[in-house]
């Protein structure tokens, strides 16, 4: 529940710098690898920096620190890896051509704006 409740918090982060269409994949039943992906898509590099940045503000505040970051300089995909959580920033164009909620169809997606209205545990 802890990495639930810090992937919702992730999304919610990347909403509140802009990002679009966030979403949270569970991944628990479908790979060993991770537990959840936090996707959003950002407007322009410097958005993505920024927003990337700021939920590893944020999952560093939780006690969680990035085990890897990729892309930075780059403008296209920021991948920022938290062990249980990864989070992706893509630009428009790169959501649209990896499209991991389709890579990841068995993943069902978290409704986390809900998640995050129940009383913490």
């Amino acid at each position: 529940m802890r990495s639930l409740q810090a992937a919702c918090q992730a999304a919610r982060t990347a909403e509140d710098l802009r990002g679009k269409d966030t979403l949270v994949l569970d991944l628990t039943k479908v790979t060993s690898i991770v537990d959840y992906f936090v996707i959003t898509t950002g407007s322009s590099g410097r958005q993505m920096r920024a927003l990337a940045e700021e939920v590893e503000r944020m999952m560093r505040s939780r006690g969680s620190r990035a085990r890897g970051i990729e892309g930075q300089t780059d403008a296209n995909w920021i991948l920022h890896d938290f062990g249980d959580i990864v989070l992706h920033v893509f630009s428009p164009e790169a959501r649209k051509l990896y499209d991991l909620e389709h890579l990841w169809a068995d993943a069902p997606r978290v409704d986390w704006k809900a998640v995050l209205e129940l009383p913490a545990p």
